[in-house]
């Protein structure tokens, strides 16, 4: 994750330098815990959230449970983690919904933390469980404010209640009432109110928000904060709290390049949980907060779950039955190959679910570079191919790889290459369904290890002689072109490079002439 990148990598740092000691002094934690307050302060956390966190971290690490462990580092690393999951708010915490429809949540913040854009990434994200959420506009200050929301509900897929024109027209208050009553004629089981916000902190603002509070009595408040704001986020948070007072907090905008460690204050500051994560400009860049998963994503631990989850959501049970099934039968096409792409995709960004892996840290630079839109271009090939050609790839001669290349605005060692991976990797499939090992490209076959079911078939031995004699050589080489066997080819040769046994069981006579001249008799 962008913003906590920095962070990251300076932990990961500081614990590469512990995991070199097999025993941990009070020095090798001094210093350790020295270089977390370090990073954590440029971070931008703020300073009471170090000096707590980094207590408790040093007091603990000193205890016995590091003194008595069997791998120290990788103890202190568990300590870390566990503190760092406390301080993003312990336990996950989800909506509160009404026992009586509809549920009121309100959003608050000030101007451009994404209010607007939040409001209906939460509806879709409600919409996808089965809730029929409505959006209100109740932000009649901001220009064009009214107007965004309703393009941001058109993308969604859900419906928006603005009766004024806002650009300063209006009273929120009036319109915050009037949409719960509209609401509960039209049967809709969640309201989001999103209010209005200022560029910093005032009286007006603050009123105008407990104003709408008030009124509508919501059963969730949600703080929205821009993850990037810096050591503000932990001020303008506490001036919210007294003010209007919120349930929860939403951070956007984690996928920046900024500190963003202020962030990781405002659930220790406020007592107040992170409930939802913004993590990109996408409807679908929106996911609920696991604090126990941050905490591992920021210690570069991975977060298999979250990755799983996704992919859960993005591909089909029986579509993947029958992928499976075709790989088994060498059916698998160029068009079930875009299927799974297509799929892919939907996922959303390829790079931050390789961020999701264990160690994804040491990948940064390979992770830096990966281009996005190499899925486009794949599939912008395979689109531009017939039918027959998806099904059946040795119908691609020279000329008809340049049609596609032309069509899909690529070149002919592009589409090339596209056909070898598809090949490469239908074949290594199969062999996995078939419940054998896969021959890696530049790796070669597996040692031991059976391929497809089967044993591949064994080279055949190049026929002729081994005798280090040249005469010998040239003369069983003869014999063997003729057609008639050498002397002592009637049984297998031995381990040492002698010749085949007698039946008796003994080396050939010459062999044993050649053996004693050699040991000098």
């Amino acid at each position: 994750m962008a913003t906590f990148g920095n962070l990251s990598d300076r932990l990961a740092e500081t614990f590469k330098n512990l995991r070199t000691k097999g025993k941990l002094s009070a020095a090798d934690v001094d210093g350790t815990v020295r270089e977390i307050r370090r990073a954590l302060l440029d971070a931008d956390v703020a300073l009471s959230v170090v000096k707590d966190f980094t207590g408790k971290v040093r007091e603990r690490a000193l205890g016995d449970e590091v003194n008595k462990a069997l791998n120290p580092a990788q103890q202190v690393v568990q300590i870390v983690n566990e503190e760092l999951i406390a301080i993003l708010g312990g336990q996950q915490r989800r909506l509160e919904f009404a026992k009586k429809p509809p549920t009121i949540i309100m959003l608050a913040g000030l101007q451009g933390a994404g209010k607007t854009t939040l409001a209906g990434k939460l509806a879709k994200w409600l919409a996808k469980d089965g809730h029929t959420p409505l959006l209100v506009a109740a932000d009649l200050q901001r220009p064009n404010a009214v107007t965004q929301l309703q393009v941001v509900g058109e993308q969604a897929g859900v419906p928006v209640y603005a009766p004024e024109p806002g650009n300063g027209v209006g009273n929120p208050v009036k319109v915050a009432k009037e949409a719960i009553k509209f609401a509960q004629q039209k049967l809709y089981d969640t309201v989001i109110v999103d209010t209005a916000g200022r560029l910093g902190v005032d009286a007006e603002l603050m009123k105008q928000a407990a104003d709408i509070r008030k009124a509508i009595d919501p059963d969730e408040v949600l703080f929205v904060i821009d993850a990037m704001i810096g050591q503000d986020a932990v001020a303008t948070a506490k001036a919210f709290q007294d003010g209007v007072d919120f349930t929860g907090v939403v951070l956007t905008k984690l996928d920046g390049d900024a500190r963003g460690g202020a962030a990781l204050s405002v659930a220790s500051i406020t007592g107040r949980p992170i409930m939802f994560a913004s993590t990109g400009e996408s409807l679908d860049d929106f996911e609920p907060f696991h604090p126990d998963r941050m905490a591992s994503r920021i210690l570069d631990l991975g977060d298999i779950l979250t990755l799983i989850e996704q992919a859960q959501g993005a591909f089909d049970e029986d579509e993947a039955r029958k992928v499976a099934e075709k790989f088994a039968t060498d059916t698998f096409t160029l068009d079930d190959f875009l299927g799974q792409m297509q799929q892919l995709r939907n996922m959303g960004s390829i790079k931050k679910m390789m961020g999701m892996l264990p160690g994804a840290g040491a990948m940064k630079a390979q992770l830096d570079n990966f281009d996005e839109r190499e899925i486009v271009r794949t599939e912008a090939i395979i689109q531009s191919m017939t039918k027959a050609e998806r099904v059946s790839p040795k119908l691609l001669n020279g000329s008809r790889r340049l049609r596609i290349a032309r069509g899909s605005g690529s070149t002919v060692t592009e589409v090339n290459q596209l056909v070898q991976r598809f090949e490469q990797a239908a074949k290594m499939m199969k062999t996995v369904a078939k419940g054998g090992m896969p021959n890696i490209p530049g790796m070669g076959p597996i040692p031991g290890a059976g391929f497809g079911g089967g044993r591949g078939k064994v080279q055949a031995k190049k026929k002729g002689s081994k005798s280090g004699n040249p005469a010998k050589r040239a003369a069983e080489n003869a014999a063997i072109e003729a057609g008639v066997k050498p002397a002592g080819a009637e049984a297998a040769g031995t381990g040492f490079g002698l010749g085949g046994a007698k039946k008796a069981g003994g080396p050939s006579e010459d062999e044993m002439a050649a053996l004693q001249k050699m040991l000098g008799r």
